[in-house]
């Protein structure tokens, strides 16, 4: 009996432990940037996992998004699953009252937008080059959604014209978190040593998909 206290007890322990990592690691601290307008973006901020629109059942990415310096920038971090890599840094600008932002990918590719919250749309905009040379304009649209935030991406070749879409997706949270995995384990492997009913219990937490299994690597 007393096992199984502190099986389940253990268990809880790890959760809370990565609840609170995650909580820590997206809320912006109060300082320079925490006039209302550097708060505008802040629903871009979790951990997600990403899926095109119109297939919404194939994961294609994971998208860490949180607020780094002091809650002044929002850093980005999208692995594809393709191997795609990208991250970018978002700021607001008080001097010119814009939203600006740097994406670069590990293929090479740099592009600078700019805007601000268009109703409850953040709107960012700017130009990068084909493949022949020629300007492409470029048009981003975030908005919180039901469960989760949509990004959607246009492009333009002839000025603005006309535009042929991008990308469209969707991202929701990631149901298996990974952060604290070193944390996680020491105490896993604390309380294992102690019951085996801990080990048990914590299976159980995987198959359910409450804990990632490789921050459960105790388990096996």
């Amino acid at each position: 009996m007393i096992g199984r206290v502190v099986g389940v007890a253990g268990v809880c322990v790890i959760i809370a432990i990565a609840a609170n990592a995650r909580a820590a690691a997206q809320a912006p601290k109060a300082g320079a940037c925490s006039a209302a307008e550097y708060r505008q973006f802040d629903f871009f901020a979790g951990d997600w996992d990403g899926f095109d629109l119109d297939k919404p059942e194939v994961r294609v990415a994971r998208n860490r998004v949180s607020w780094i310096l002091d809650g002044c920038v929002l850093l980005e971090d999208y692995q594809g699953t393709d191997g795609s890599h990208g991250e970018s840094f978002t700021i607001y600008d008080a001097s010119r009252k814009v939203w600006h932002q740097t994406w670069v990918t590990n293929r090479g590719v740099l592009l600078l937008i700019e805007g601000g919250m268009q109703g409850d749309e953040m709107v960012l905009s700017g130009a990068d080059r084909t493949a022949d040379g020629k300007e492409r304009l470029v048009r981003g649209i975030w908005k919180a959604v039901a469960g989760g935030v949509r990004e959607t991406a246009v492009r333009s070749t002839d000025g603005g014209k006309t535009w042929t879409p991008w990308f469209d997706m969707i991202f929701r949270p990631a149901l298996k978190q990974k952060l604290a995995v070193n944390e996680l384990r020491r105490v896993g492997f604390y309380f294992c040593n102690l019951t085996s009913d801990f080990c048990n219990s914590l299976r159980f937490f995987v198959l359910a998909g409450f804990i990632d299994q490789e921050a459960a690597g105790v388990v096996g």
